[in-house]
């Protein structure tokens, strides 16, 4: 009876052990890639469910997700090597490519297909329109970032000067915006989800408009890389853009609750009931393509947004800075 006492313990140990080195022996057999994603909102849904779901692994990878603000932040992070794939508005790509870069970075997955920032008001309005901010203050994005000029578009488009008919505050730093309109900064602020929605439970404002509905499609959001590591490493690139397509399969194949339950875990500090809620506002206004592949007259319209913000001279190739290889059109 002793001689079991003694074996039983120590077969637990070999087994548990064994488990152990198995385990990691299949960690370690995934090839690790580091993305710096430029926010962290639930309109990037779609990255969440592959890694929540297991895509990423199932295509050889060990996906990271590091929370680097500021597309012009992703882009020094890709370039220095710090992370591997930057996942940012593709305006980003053409600034590294008209400033003369040699490894430049190039897009090779959409995500999101319009923009994905919401514009609170202070004040409640029962039929707003864009002639309602004619003589009021802005808290806007970053000049010459995506979310800033993608607002300034959609303004002009309807008729309305950015300069002259309102006053937008691109000073504040994107992190900081709800805190400053918070803080009595502002009649009206662009804001991405859940700050949005957070704002509104607060009883600090109301979302009057999705700029996205305003702005157009266009490859908002999408994964760059620097061009010779696309060359060394495609079976990252090919497994990396299947995982996506998958991500983009799922939000657009099921439910507000189901895609809510799936990406739950990466947003701790928002309800399951809120971030239905989020899921639901970003399903409506069809904020995801269907496929990765990123076409070239979305690509152009994003330089013409640019130039009209006065940010870029001359188009930036597509065929150079896109590269739809491992996308299904």
């Amino acid at each position: 009876m002793k001689i079991y006492l003694y074996i039983i313990p120590a077969l637990i140990i070999i087994l548990v052990s064994g488990y152990l080195l198995f385990f990691n022996k299949e960690t370690s057999d995934l090839k690790e890639v580091k993305v710096a994603e430029v926010t962290h909102s639930v309109f990037y849904a779609p990255q969440y469910v592959a890694h929540s779901l297991g895509y990423f692994e199932d295509e050889g990878l060990d996906v990271e997700l590091i929370l680097v603000p500021g597309a012009d932040k992703v882009s020094a992070a890709v370039l220095s090597g710090d992370v591997h794939i930057g996942f940012c508005g593709s305006e980003a790509s053409i600034y590294v490519y008209q400033q003369g870069e040699k490894d430049y970075l190039v897009n090779f997955a959409g995500l999101t297909k319009r923009d994905g920032s919401f514009l609170v008001s202070r004040k409640k309005y029962d039929h707003f329109t864009l002639n309602d901010l004619k003589g009021k203050s802005v808290v806007g994005g970053r000049k010459g970032g995506m979310p800033e000029m993608t607002f300034e578009w959609a303004l002009k488009s309807n008729g309305i000067d950015p300069v002259n008919d309102l006053s937008i505050d691109t000073s504040i730093a994107f992190a900081a915006m709800s805190g400053a309109f918070i803080g009595g900064i502002g009649d009206f602020v662009t804001l991405f989800e859940p700050n949005a929605l957070s704002i509104e439970k607060q009883g600090y404002g109301y979302v009057v408009a999705a700029i996205g509905e305003l702005g157009g499609v266009v490859p908002y959001t999408s994964y760059n890389t620097r061009k010779s590591y696309i060359e060394d490493n495609p079976e990252v690139i090919e497994g990396f853009v299947k995982a996506i397509q998958r991500g983009l399969d799922y939000v657009h194949n099921n439910d507000k609750e189901k895609i809510a339950e799936v990406i739950i875990d990466y947003f701790p500090d928002t309800s399951m009931n809120d971030l239905v809620k989020i899921v639901d506002r970003y399903k409506s206004i069809d904020s995801w393509f269907k496929t990765t592949y990123i076409e070239e007259d979305n690509f152009n319209h994003i330089q013409t947004i640019m130039k009209s913000a006065n940010e870029l001279d001359k188009n930036a190739p597509y065929d150079k800075l896109v590269d739809n290889t491992y996308s299904k059109k």
